[in-house]
């Protein structure tokens, strides 16, 4: 009988030969599991389709995993030559006897082929294929790589191709790992996964494990004491995981996801681009911190008590210096079962920003040259006309507050709505808008004057990306989830450009982080105190309370809270929520649980010096206002004797300790406003205290870094950084987002707080 195969054989080779050798050289592409990594390359989850499949060499497979499929599946596998017509005849006459298919003859390289090469329609004319492409297969490769080949494609069940996925999926550990206890079972479901599944059939998988075992030792696969204790275990599978298994960062993973299905940088089509997510084993590389994920996750739920009756909440947490996203949530749970569960309400959600948009227009009248020492009329409700016939905008102060005239500083701290009504006018209002896009709010916005008032539906993203210019010096990244996206073979699909840009200049970032500082010190942002680490921000709360925001920074992290009922617009005021919510209650409470946990450990850093330039000629041109007087000057007093003079003329007094050459510690080397400004009685005034002399910094090289790398390099010496985004002169070359020029240059010496000026690609 085994001649007479032989003889079939290679009369279908000598035929038909050439015509396989063709499909041989072109296998059918097979599924690979994508996988989703946190920013410090620990995995969140894997992706994909119908397929779970992660391919792995062979050499990263337990010896005894291997040594159990080839003693079940095929014994001579070794020996063989991609046929074993004594196998063949075996099952013949094992068929034969029991009238019935009991038995196949089928060699490791015939399955591959068949998984690989071929449909699995069970004809004549396919088995003969399937002898013939089995023995061409192994002419051209070694049997490890064929052995290797099936291992990662044959099914295990429940849904897991491959030994990887199966090794995962029953026990939770990789391949490498198994037991041969364990690699006797995984062996053993290879002839059918359903009638032995260890999760539905446990009793079943249990015999059929054994018989792998009984394959192993009539073989000598594995020594007698082994397999004994193999024999002797107990099954050993974990908790079968759900289809919708539940994994961290529920809400930043659906954005990463959206953001390979959403571009067609990755696929022409939608069918493209899921193909290539889930089905292509991408490796992605994103931004997040599940440390910091999980706080603001713990801090929501804690403040947000009663998922019955309170409001939700979204959060953003950013890093100013590269805009990597470190944490999201975008509602109370993902996976969780109403229908609106996974809608985002970080990143989708369009809600009125109230008074946090605010510091957007204080920016622009800043950069306007409008000193923050400006006064303005604070009447507790203002009528504003307004153009071509349209109704008078009315504006109130929040409980009707009101009072004498108040500059910038004290309107911004007590987020008086009748100043800013005013100072949209003065600056204009396209003019603020235009501001607002270019600190970062990518949504769009009507220019209507009310917008100083948070009228405009803005995301949490974007507001975090606003308020990010300001904590960053001014410069501002582009909001980032991915880093990197590489293909299963290792070659790169994706690598995140650098968008760091000058945005507003410096001393406008730092007029507004001086004053938003002075919002949670002494203003409505008081919740949100971090102890001695310095803190600015700002509380928004909508119309009618439906809507409360806090956004916040310190030098190193940027978040934005929002609060509200997401399903309509309802008041958060008794009965519907215990206390009336605005944002210096629950949104800075929630700020405060993320934001203390999330910089443990980091060292208090202050906030860059402010920098508030008063244009004479404006003061000398306008009028005193009442109850006005100059400021005065207190430079080289030291500093108890400054304060004294200071408080007794009126004022509040801020002391920060900033080096300087030019006066002795503990004087006082600079104040903020200038001596003389013309000030409001009751006016903050900030004294700069000399610590002595400034440092000296050796500025490193940064020629070549990128450009955010370069940046942060810098300022972790103690240098503030400007950067000119410019193409390089001819013969200089310079890769996109990368430095190609700096000055001063490497190895020069200049002072802690000096400025260094970089050069980039665009």
């Amino acid at each position: 009988m085994v001649r007479r195969l032989w003889f079939v054989v290679a009369l279908a080779l000598a035929g038909s030969g050439c015509a396989y050798r063709v499909d041989i050289a072109r296998p059918v592409a097979q599924a690979e599991t994508t996988k989703v990594f946190a920013a410090d390359g620990s995995l969140i989850t894997t992706l994909h389709a119908e397929q779970d499949r992660e391919e792995v060499p062979l050499t990263e497979m337990a010896p005894v995993l291997t040594a159990a499929v080839v003693a079940i599946e095929d014994a001579r596998f070794f020996s063989h030559k991609g046929v074993d017509l004594r196998a063949v005849a075996r099952a013949m006459r094992s068929n034969a006897e029991a009238g019935a298919i009991v038995e196949g003859g089928s060699t490791i390289t015939q399955q591959y082929v068949k998984n690989v090469l071929l449909d699995s329609k069970k004809t004549v004319s396919r088995k003969l294929r399937e002898a013939v492409m089995a023995i061409q297969l192994e002419r051209t490769h070694t049997k490890e790589a064929i052995l290797e080949g099936y291992l990662n494609r044959i099914y295990f069940g429940n849904g897991a191709y491959g030994v990887q996925a199966a090794s995962q999926q029953y026990f939770g550990k990789p391949a490498s790992e198994v037991t041969l206890a364990e690699s006797a079972l995984l062996a053993g479901l290879i002839q059918a996964p359903e009638n032995y599944d260890p999760y539905t059939a446990p009793d079943a998988a249990l015999a059929r494990r054994q018989v792998v075992l009984g394959r192993m030792r009539e073989l000598g696969s594995a020594s007698e004491a082994d397999i004994a204790a193999a024999e002797a275990a107990p099954l050993g599978v974990g908790a079968k995981r759900p289809d919708d298994a539940r994994y961290d960062a529920g809400y930043f993973v659906e954005r990463v996801k959206r953001f390979i299905l959403d571009d067609e940088r990755f696929g022409a089509t939608s069918a493209d681009r899921r193909r290539l997510l889930f089905e292509e084993g991408l490796r992605i590389r994103t931004t997040v911190d599940l440390r910091i994920q999980q706080a603001a996750e713990e801090a929501v739920k804690a403040v947000l008590q009663n998922p019955a009756t309170d409001p939700s909440g979204a959060v953003v947490v950013l890093d100013p210096t590269n805009g990597f996203v470190r944490a999201l949530v975008g509602g109370r749970d993902f996976f969780g079962a109403e229908p609106e569960a996974k809608f985002d309400l970080a990143t989708q959600g369009l809600r009125q920003t109230g008074s946090s948009f605010k510091p957007i227009v204080l920016a622009e009248a800043l950069a306007q040259g409008i000193p923050q020492e400006k006064v303005y009329e604070a009447p507790p409700t203002l009528t504003v006309p307004m153009p071509q016939g349209q109704e008078p905008w009315v504006v109130r102060n929040y409980e009707g507050e009101g009072g004498p005239p108040q500059n910038l500083v004290d309107a911004t701290v007590h987020s008086v709505n009748t100043v800013y009504a005013r100072l949209i006018q003065d600056v204009g209002t396209e003019k603020a808008i235009a501001m607002a896009h270019n600190l970062g709010i990518a949504g769009e916005l009507q220019p209507f004057p009310s917008a100083v008032l948070g009228s405009n539906e803005v995301t949490v993203l974007d507001m975090a990306s606003a308020y990010s210019t300001f904590a960053a010096d001014g410069m501002h990244a582009d909001p980032t989830f991915v880093t990197e996206i590489t293909r299963a073979d290792g070659s790169v699909l994706y690598q995140r450009p650098s968008t760091l840009r000058r945005a507003i200049p410096t001393e406008v970032a730092r007029g507004v982080t001086g004053i938003l500082s002075q919002v949670v010190q002494r203003g409505t942002g008081t919740a949100a105190q971090l102890g001695d680490r310095p803190v600015a921000g700002k509380t928004g709360t909508a119309n009618e309370w439906r809507d409360a925001w806090f956004v916040g920074y310190t030098p190193e992290l940027v978040t934005a809270v929002w609060v509200g009922f997401p399903e309509e617009l309802r008041s958060m005021v008794p009965p519907a929520t215990p206390i009336r919510v605005t944002g210096g209650s629950w949104p800075a409470q929630i700020w405060n649980r993320v934001m203390a946990p999330a910089l443990a450990g980091i060292p208090v850093a202050p906030f860059p010096v402010p920098e508030v330039v008063v244009p004479q000629e404006r003061i000398a041109a306008s009028t005193p206002p009442p109850n006005t007087v100059a400021l005065p000057d207190v430079g080289g007093q030291y500093e108890t004797q400054a304060r004294q003079v200071l408080e007794a003329a009126g004022f509040n007094v801020v002391s920060e300790r900033r080096p300087s050459r030019e006066r002795a510690s503990g004087m006082v080397a600079d104040q903020t406003p200038a001596p003389g400004t013309l000030v409001t009685l009751g006016a903050t005034v900030v004294i700069g205290v000399s610590s002595g002399p400034p440092r000296p910094i050796v500025i490193v090289n940064t020629i070549g870094l990128a450009v955010d790398q370069a940046a942060r390099m810098l300022q972790a010496s103690g240098l503030n950084v400007s950067i000119v985004v410019e193409e390089p002169p001819e013969g200089v070359r310079a890769a996109p987002g990368r430095v190609w020029r700096q000055e001063p240059g490497s190895g020069a010496v200049i002072d802690e707080g000096q400025t260094v000026t970089i050069w980039a690609r665009n």
